[in-house]
């Protein structure tokens, strides 16, 4: 019988609705909580082994105690074997490394966690290229390759290599991290901390996030310009974060959040670094029916929801309403997908489902081209 490993890290992502930027640090957590986040990664591991399930396969896993995999594992329909010495109620990066550690020992077949580039960071630390895992993405920010492209695929492409017949192949993925403190003062400084073996389909698996070039200054001035000049009067604009976005706001004269959301009416700020509270708010009251969300493209990725952008969550979309989103990106990080579609994983399948089909995404000044959106 084939044996996966699971580890689940329950706080990641906590920070991304509430715009915190990260999970990383007891004292982010606390505050975290105390503006009303709530944990998320247990029911997006959840989905990915119930994907399992419905392929049918026996599978063995053996994981942590409590939310650190017990209870999604058994929550799927899985009878888990338990391992030893690991917290069951506050957790710690030394949790998920002395889990990993106790995996690796026993033998597993293939090692699935579930966090953000935190946790893929601690795993990779323990195993290296020494076991093959796979990630399920959890966490606000995800810049490394070794996660899947939302919960659901990471299940996909676990079931696929335990029980494809050899015909999945591994690959050596990146692993990256970012200084969070850096990251919540709008500077953002990614480090290579190693590689992790993993089941790869390029459908299955999120790229690793690519930068923007300075070539790209004026074509992004050039959307700017397009977005600017179809603004109107006493309308609300939720900007999203990236360096493309950004560009509106500096044509408008504003500040801007880097790695936040930025609320402008008639060209004025309203709202800086926005969480998903503030934006629900102004949904519920001064903006209901007259918001739109305007966001850019990851960088190698494609992603235009569900990775550093959670504030823009299932239930802002639908009130914002799916025909008021506007993509930006530049025709180069557009072709720099090499045809693989726009993603989204806001965590609501029926929004993510709502959300897919083609888009038009607004490439220069009067420039459009239509793109395919999947989840």
């Amino acid at each position: 019988m084939k044996q996966l490993g699971l580890i689940v890290n329950p706080m990641a992502g906590i920070g991304g609705k509430v715009g915190l930027k990260g999970s990383d640090g007891e004292e982010i957590r606390k505050l975290a909580f105390s503006l009303g986040a709530k944990q998320e990664a247990p029911d997006k591991v959840i989905r990915a082994l119930k994907r399992m399930a419905e392929a049918g396969h026996d599978v063995h896993i053996i994981t942590c105690p409590g939310k650190m995999g017990e209870d999604e594992a058994k929550a799927a329909g899985y009878d888990p074997e338990i391992i030893d010495g690991i917290a069951t109620e506050i957790t710690s990066a030394d949790d998920t490394k002395k889990a990993a550690e106790i995996l690796m020992e026993r033998g597993v077949d293939l090692l699935m966690f579930a966090g953000g580039d935190g946790t893929a960071r601690d795993v990779c630390s323990v195993i290296g290229t020494d076991i093959p895992a796979v990630g399920i993405p959890a966490g606000v920010k995800i810049h490394s390759g070794v996660y899947g492209a939302s919960p659901i695929h990471a299940g996909e492409a676990a079931d696929m290599y335990l029980f494809g017949g050899g015909s999945m192949q591994l690959r050596e993925m990146e692993v990256m991290d970012i200084d969070e403190d850096e990251f919540r003062k709008d500077r953002v400084s990614a480090r290579l901390y190693g590689y992790m073996k993993v089941p790869f389909e390029r459908r299955l698996l999120q790229s690793a996030k690519a930068g923007s070039s300075m070539s790209e200054r004026a074509t992004i001035q050039s959307i700017a310009s397009d977005v600017i000049s179809n603004m109107q009067p006493d309308e609300y604009y939720f900007i999203g974060p990236g360096s493309t976005t950004r560009g509106i706001m500096e044509m408008l004269d504003l500040p801007a959040t880097l790695l936040g959301v930025d609320v402008v009416k008639n060209r004025q700020l309203i709202k800086a670094d926005a969480n998903e509270s503030d934006l629900l708010g102004l949904l519920r009251g001064e903006a209901e029916g007259k918001t739109h969300v305007i966001v850019t493209v990851i960088g190698g990725q494609g992603y235009i929801f569900g990775r550093g952008n959670q504030q823009f969550s299932a239930e802002v979309l639908q009130l914002a309403g799916y025909k008021n989103i506007t993509v930006i990106a530049t025709e180069s990080k557009m072709i720099g997908l090499d045809g693989k579609p726009l993603l989204v994983d806001t965590g609501d399948e029926q929004v993510n489902q709502d959300l897919c089909g083609y888009r038009m995404v607004i490439t220069a000044q009067g420039k459009r081209m239509v793109y395919k959106v999947s989840c």
